[in-house]
Parts: C-alpha cells; structure tokens; sequence
C-alpha cells in the first residue's frame, strides 16, 4: 500500500478538530437536528419551516468566522447556543487512535499544533469532554487571528503566530474547502479524512490523499 506522508519531509503538524480528530457526529447532530428543533419551539414554527430558515442563515454566512461562532447565532437565533451545546455534549467523541497518533507525533520529535474554526467557547467544552488538551502543544482557534481557515490570508496570520516553513507542514483536515486555502499558500503535505462523522459512510476523496484510521499514518519515533 503507498505510504501516505513522508515523515522525513515534515517538521510542523497542523490539525483540525472538529471531523479530523473528533467525529463530527456532534456537531452534525447538532446543527442538523437539535437546533432546528430549539428554534421552531422558540419561534413557534413547524419544523420544517424552521430549518428552512435556519439552513438560509447558515447558506449566508458559510465559509466566514460567524458561521462558526457561537455568540453570532446565539443573537441571530434568539437562543443560548453555548448552553444548548452542553445539553447533548455526551456525543462528543474521539475518533479511532487519536490519542495513539498524538502521542506518536510527540515521540518523533514534532509539536502537535490545533488549528481550528471552533469558536473558543464550542473549543473549551471539547477540550473538557476529550482527552485533546493533553497531548497538544499548541492550541488555535481561528477567531483569534480574525480569519477562517477557508481564506489563505488565514495561513499567513498563523504563520505571524508560529513559525512553520510551508514546504516542510503537514495539515491534517476533513474540510475540502480548508484544504484548498492552505494548498493556495504552499502547505506541501495536505491530508484529508474519509469518514468525519462515525455515523455516515465514507466519503469518495480523489483531490487530496485521505485517511481511514490514525494508525496509518504513525510518524516514527525519534531515534
């Protein structure tokens, strides 16, 4: 089977969270199912209806840091979107190996890096329900550099926060769009994920290389 990374060619490792190293089955779930469901209650509109307008609001924001922060739709939705998160945050989950992969990264010498759109509040209750904080070095939500990782100007303000070299950084990642923006500024080593969410069936990737389990791509250990 063709190797997915050279390990050799890699000094900096960037990964996403949500669908990347946690099923995103969560928040799936929860922007699907949930929120819909709270919003017609709250607005007294049939369910139908209310996801129409809801999944109009999320299609006029897509690809932009509200889309991904809680305290935007806590005020556009009228509801407490934090607390709400917290009530079905027992679905929050690792995905396979995770744990194995990070602690491996850490053996070979490299710092694990989170770099993500999660809005810190949605950010700080996963870090508490997993078991991420302590095996990660440094921690990056988006909304602190003020761009989404679909913008490649996005690559640039990281690189003002860390210091990488492009040719030598591997992203790990589930979004396609996300991908494309770091491929746009010269990240060599780009990987996606074929299963972000447990409860859906693999996804056919032929525009990146693309991983099944965290076991396939153990870097080896610093000798």
């Amino acid at each position: 089977m063709k190797t997915l990374l050279d390990w050799q060619q890699i000094h900096t490792v960037l990964l996403d969270m949500d669908g990347t190293l946690l099923d995103l089955h969560f928040d799936n779930y929860f922007w699907l199912e949930f929120v819909p469901q709270r919003y017609a209650s709250h607005k007294g509109l049939h369910l139908t209806e209310a996801r129409e307008a809801f999944f109009a609001l999320c299609q006029s924001v897509a690809g932009t840091l509200n889309w991904y922060c809680v305290d935007y739709w806590t005020e556009t939705l009228g509801l407490d979107v934090a607390l709400l998160k917290h009530e079905v945050a027992h679905l929050i989950a690792e995905h396979p190996h995770v744990i194995d992969f990070l602690m491996a990264v850490r053996a070979s010498g490299r710092l694990a890096t989170l770099v993500t759109n999660a809005h810190q509040k949605s950010l700080a209750l996963k870090l508490q329900k997993t078991r991420l904080g302590a095996h990660l070095d440094t921690i990056i939500s988006a909304h602190e550099l003020g761009l989404p990782k679909e913008e490649p100007a996005f690559w640039a303000q990281l690189q003002n926060r860390i210091a990488f070299d492009p040719a030598h950084t591997l992203l790990i990642d589930d979004s396609l769009p996300v991908l494309r923006s770091a491929q746009q500024y010269g990240i060599a080593h780009l990987l996606s994920v074929l299963r972000p969410d447990s409860q859906k069936p693999p996804r056919e990737i032929e525009e990146f290389p693309a991983l099944s389990d965290f076991l396939e791509i153990l870097p080896p250990r610093r000798a």
